[in-house]
């Protein structure tokens, strides 16, 4: 079989993928991320292990393309609109964690022993968080468009641009790092580098948007015209001495600005994952196991640091700018591991010579640690804070930003017949029939930007979270008849988080009499919140079907069609993309 296996490099590639496809199982029944299963994979498979790599050559250039994907896919986010529009407590949180990270990392690295070149690689690795994890953990949290979340998307995009200036300067380095290199070979690079830049701009200015719209006719060329130009971009970079690196990431900045930057984004990322499995198995099948043991106290002095260092400085710094302490430590778990790009960092380090493999089997390892339990304190925030929270208190302050609660001059004591929590599509729609029959409601919500939308429409409308016990307590109780919770049922893992049942709990708790009605996807969950003390539970879809029925056999009236603002966001979307 192992003869059969180094005669082909086709059939090495396809035993790497089953075995790649096993261990991503095993980590997704664990909860845990593709690039852990891909680094353990490249670790079983390597001379330490199973000793299956031997086509190197064919795999480095796979893992290439994955490189450059990935950094076009930054460079694709990079829109000049959207950095202008980062928050101030975004940009503050995001240099200020790049800051602490880097300056007390190096100080750790020189203790353990470390010379001054490494420390400073290793210290850069760890300020570094995987945008590419966070966006997964908050969308299967649907915490994505939460007051944190945005906060934590925000100071993400200042990481990956203080990845991009590490790329450039750690690629100006090699340059003048190089044996025969001199000052005509810096001074040509350095012209190579305007020019793609130049170009770049003028393609930005000129041909991005004309052209885009031309090949989304064709969403297959719009791709293909993608990969295209990151691969064109790599290769121009690489052969003017900037990278494959800067390179794809300059073609990502192309399209950046074009209508189409998502639609691309979201159809290359599967791609992007896909090629970097075989950097993460290039990545593990070089690491010495028995350099990765020695690495074990080092590695458990960083990663300590990271996972609760990092999210202390965010929650700090959080404080200081006004916000709650609840708000600044579910942002600041988002940055309590370190991520793909430390891993790629660390290896430039490695080709350039400027580190050993022991670091990179260093902050490998601290990669694996920090990922793996990082993922478990994200997805299990809200059961995590409130054993945290008392060592918390002294970073709030008594003066909470109103960014925190978008509450604007709403009267806490206003008499309200309805509390509504959740704005979206459907909370919206009852929340609009309720005021057309003449009943006050306090819509909640935790998207700072539906909860503006609607107090322009005229709706009593705070931020707020019912899986905070602390902001139910404060809610405005009195008289009102019903609480509707219109959020949907969450699972994490194979454990039930119905946030619902909490909420029902506190407000129970605190002397709330009167009705709570709440929604649910699954049937299955009837009894359980019966039980927590609900009294009416709600199906949408089971609702709908009734009343579609009831419409198409002529048993009910045909019902009134109100526009919320989820359908003119919508609309909207639909005419941005048309074509795609």
């Amino acid at each position: 079989m192992a003869e059969l296996i180094t005669q082909s490099v086709f059939y090495e590639i396809a035993l790497l993928l089953v075995i790649a496809a096993a261990l991503g199982l095993l980590g997704h029944v664990l909860r845990q991320p593709l690039i852990v299963s891909f680094i353990i994979v490249g670790i079983a498979v390597g001379p330490a292990g199973l000793d299956i790599v031997h086509s190197s050559e064919h795999i480095d250039l796979l893992s290439q393309l994955g490189i450059a994907l990935l950094l076009f896919l930054v460079g694709i986010k990079l829109d000049v609109k959207l950095i202008r529009s980062l928050g101030l407590v975004s940009l503050a949180t995001g240099l200020g964690q790049v800051a602490f990270t880097s300056i007390i990392g190096f100080f750790i690295a020189l203790a353990l022993g470390f010379d001054p070149i490494t420390s400073i690689y290793i210290a850069v690795a760890l300020t570094f968080s995987s945008t590419i994890i966070i966006v997964k953990l908050l969308s299967d949290k649907r915490e994505i468009d939460s007051l944190h979340g945005r906060i934590a998307l925000g100071f993400l995009i200042v990481q990956d641009l203080v990845v991009v200036l590490a790329m450039i300067v750690l690629s100006a380095i090699g340059i003048g790092g190089a044996e025969d290199s001199g000052v005509s070979d810096l001074l040509m690079v350095l012209v190579a580098g305007i020019a793609m830049v130049a170009a770049v701009i003028l393609f930005i200015r000129y041909i991005a948007n004309p052209l885009t719209t031309i090949l989304a006719r064709s969403p297959e060329l719009l791709i293909s015209f993608g990969i295209a130009l990151a691969a064109m971009f790599a290769a121009l970079g690489d052969i003017f001495g900037l990278g494959k690196e800067l390179g794809g990431l300059l073609a990502g900045v192309a399209l950046a600005s074009t209508p189409y930057r998502e639609a691309i984004s979201a159809r290359l990322a599967p791609l992007r994952d896909f090629l970097l499995l075989f950097f993460f198995i290039g990545l593990g099948s070089r690491l010495d196991l028995s350099l990765l043991g020695e690495n074990i106290p080092a590695a458990a002095v960083f990663s300590l640091f990271v996972l609760i260092g990092n999210p202390l400085i965010v929650v700090i710094i959080m404080g200081v700018m006004g916000y709650r302490r609840r708000t600044g430590f579910l942002a600041g778990l988002t940055v309590a591991q370190i991520s793909e790009f430390s891993l790629i960092f660390m290896a430039m380090g490695l080709a350039i010579g400027h580190v050993s493999n022991e670091a990179l089997g260093l902050v490998t390892l601290v990669g694996l640690i920090t990922i793996a339990a990082s993922t478990y304190m994200i997805t299990y925030s809200h059961r995590l804070y409130p054993l945290v929270e008392p060592l918390l208190s002294p970073f709030e302050r008594r003066n909470i930003n109103h960014a925190e609660t978008e509450n604007g001059g709403e009267d806490a004591s206003k008499h309200h017949d309805v509390i509504l929590f959740g704005l979206g599509r459907y909370g919206g729609a009852i929340a609009q029939r309720l005021l057309n029959r003449g009943v006050s409601t306090l819509g909640v919500d935790f998207n700072p930007s539906a909860v503006r939308l609607w107090r322009e429409r005229g709706l009593d409308a705070i931020y707020g979270d019912l899986t905070d016990q602390e902001f139910l307590t404060h809610l405005p109780l009195n008289r009102v008849r019903w609480i509707i919770s219109t959020t949907s049922d969450h699972e994490t893992g194979v454990t039930h988080e119905d946030t619902r049942i909490p909420m029902i709990s506190t407000l129970r708790k605190h002397g709330y009499e009167g009705k709570i009605a709440v929604t649910s996807q699954r049937g299955a969950a009837l009894e359980r919140l019966k039980e927590a003390g609900a009294d009416l539970i709600l199906f949408p879809f089971q609702d709908a079907a009734d009343q579609a029925v009831e419409l198409l056999t002529g048993d009910a009236p045909e019902p009134q069609r109100i526009e919320t603002p989820e359908d003119s966001d919508d609309q909207k979307l639909i005419e941005e993309t048309k074509g795609i």
